[in-house]
């Protein structure tokens, strides 16, 4: 699928593809509200709206990649909305049946230039941990969070974020894929975070569902 991209704003990757495979087995209704947070691009936008949802909200707090996915949508012919919004402090009006998140995540030395597309503080939670408080809040009565996020920032952490939240977690999906060059540049500092061991080049990426039950906080 063709997406623009300007400068400065991210590539889908494994990660988007990733999260892309576990929307294509959920079951979208028509009048089901969807919610892309940080969407760069807007690729999952796209996927949701081409799954059959035709309420989608893109989110993201770059003026870019809001332009981005403003474009992509209407070069697909596709309706999404785009808003620019921090969901940790501002969410979007009402709630969503499907919020799809795919975080910054990638552990990163606290000095020296950091990207926002990817950085996400020393262990990668810098977005994840504030993103788990803010959902109960986005999701409807039957909403549910699909987040794909890598094996180096801790998915257990994640899951128990989630769980205290009041919200039911699993995971969904599970793809290793090859250190990128970001990751390769880093390697040693992740090594010396303990966050791999020696010689390690791989990552495993993974998609974790989290639905609304009846015991979560309104």
């Amino acid at each position: 699928m063709l997406l623009l991209r300007p400068p400065g704003v991210y590539r889908p990757q494994d990660d988007t593809d990733l999260l892309v495979e576990a929307l294509s087995g959920l079951t979208l209704r028509s009048g089901d509200r969807v919610l892309d947070v940080g969407t760069g691009t807007g690729a999952l936008a796209v996927a949701a709206v081409r799954s059959g949802a035709t309420d989608v909200t893109a989110v993201d707090v770059s003026l870019r990649a809001l332009a981005a996915t403003w474009l992509n949508a209407r070069l697909h012919r596709l309706p999404v909305r785009v808003r620019r919004a921090d969901v940790t402090e501002r969410p979007p009006h009402g709630r969503f049946d499907l919020v799809l998140a795919n975080p910054p995540y990638v552990p990163c030395p606290g000095k020296g230039r950091v990207s926002r597309r990817w950085d996400a503080g020393p262990d990668g939670r810098a977005v994840i941990d504030p993103l788990c408080v803010a959902v109960p809040r986005l999701l409807s009565e039957r909403g549910s969070l699909l987040l794909v996020q890598s094996s180096l920032s801790d998915v257990d952490r994640t899951l128990a974020a989630l769980a205290e939240a009041g919200l039911e977690t699993s995971i969904v999906l599970r793809r290793p894929v090859p250190f990128g060059p970001v990751l390769r540049k880093r390697a040693r500092y992740l090594e010396q975070r303990g966050l791999i061991p020696a010689g390690q080049r791989e990552e495993e990426l993974v998609v974790i569902r989290a639905d609304r039950t009846d015991r979560t906080d309104p």
